[in-house]
């Protein structure tokens, strides 16, 4: 009977104990499960940090941003920030071999130029005459070519051997080597850069088009401040290619590090999903093209804002939640605690 009982006994824990880890499996699970739906929900309530001083919309990479008046507006969608039918990094540079070309071998490309026209862009640089591309006339079947940005592959659509020789003249001073590419699709197609695979709040469609890593890009202009005052030569903010310069309402250096969300004005709502860390293009003048001789900002940069990164990082990363407008002066929030 005791034996018995013994038995029963210890079979019962047994169940128990089952039931106890299938219990803690399916908790642990729902967690996750909840996590992961959560992890994007909105805030409800947000409080004012600064303003919109500057948007900067690139539409060729590396090259300098688009002249637009201060008053324009500009959509944001999960392909990135445009203005009318132009839109940030849309175009790019490539080699012979089909490489990603950019000012970080070829300081000179900050000098071009772009203006929109009602049809597409047009392009200047020193000693190059006007260069006009057409929207319209992009569409290529048949030829489109394999590239690669830092490593994440994806295909891209010639724009045309007129324009391959205006932009092979200006930066390689031959009549060829370079091609002109641009992104065909209507949303993110690209996998995320594999630096920033394990930043828990990263989506896939936050890659844009052939941006680095993200869509969008947030500079603090407290932040290049109190980096300037560190510096011999101060640098311009838009050394950091950044979409959008943050005017604080308070001085705050660095205030950027501890958010997680952004609104801009009444619709555009941002996940804030990485810091951005620097490689040498800030260490170019927009204005000279010339590369600084002493490695600056970057050195000063590394030697109080390299955390546990490879390389120091300044600005932020931002993913679109919510699509909207947004313009300078427009107000910029953050998630109210």
């Amino acid at each position: 009977m005791g034996s018995s009982l013994s038995t029963s006994f210890g079979e019962s824990n047994k169940v128990l104990i089952g039931v106890g880890v299938s219990l803690l499996a399916v908790g642990g699970a729902s967690y996750l499960v909840y996590r992961h739906l959560h992890r994007d929900l909105m805030p409800t309530k947000w409080r004012r940090v600064g303003t919109l001083q500057q948007i900067n919309v690139f539409p060729v990479k590396s090259c300098a941003p688009l002249a637009v008046p201060d008053q324009e507006e500009y959509d944001c969608d999960l392909l990135g920030i445009g203005a009318g039918i132009v839109r940030d990094r849309k175009f790019m540079l490539i080699n012979s071999n089909n490489e990603m070309v950019t000012a970080r071998g070829y300081p000179h490309m900050v000098r071009i130029q772009p203006k929109p026209t009602p049809n597409g862009l047009v392009f200047s640089a020193p000693g190059m005459s006007d260069l006009e591309l057409d929207f319209q006339h992009l569409e290529a079947p048949g030829k489109d070519v394999r590239t690669a940005v830092w490593g994440v592959s994806l295909d891209a659509m010639l724009c045309g051997s007129r324009f391959d020789k205006w932009f092979s003249e200006f930066i390689l001073k031959k009549e060829s080597g370079l091609k002109l590419v641009y992104y065909p699709y209507p949303v993110p197609v690209r996998a995320t850069n594999p630096r920033l695979k394990d930043q828990p709040n990263i989506r896939k469609h936050d890659s844009g088009t052939f941006n680095d890593a993200t869509s969008y890009m947030l500079m603090n202009l407290s932040s290049v401040d109190d980096l300037n005052t560190r510096l011999k030569q101060p640098v311009d903010p838009l050394q950091f290619r950044g979409n959008f310069h943050l005017k604080m309402d308070v001085n705050e250096p660095y205030a950027e590090d501890h958010w997680q969300w952004i609104r801009i004005g009444e619709d555009a709502v941002f996940r804030i999903v990485a810091p951005c860390t620097r490689c040498i293009l800030p260490n170019i003048n927009v204005n000279t093209a010339e590369r600084n001789v002493d490695g600056e900002p970057l050195k000063t940069l590394r030697s109080y804002r390299l955390f546990d990164y490879e390389s120091p990082a300044l600005g932020i990363h931002l993913g679109l939640r919510r699509p909207g407008k947004v313009k300078a002066n427009d107000v910029i929030y953050v998630e109210d605690k």
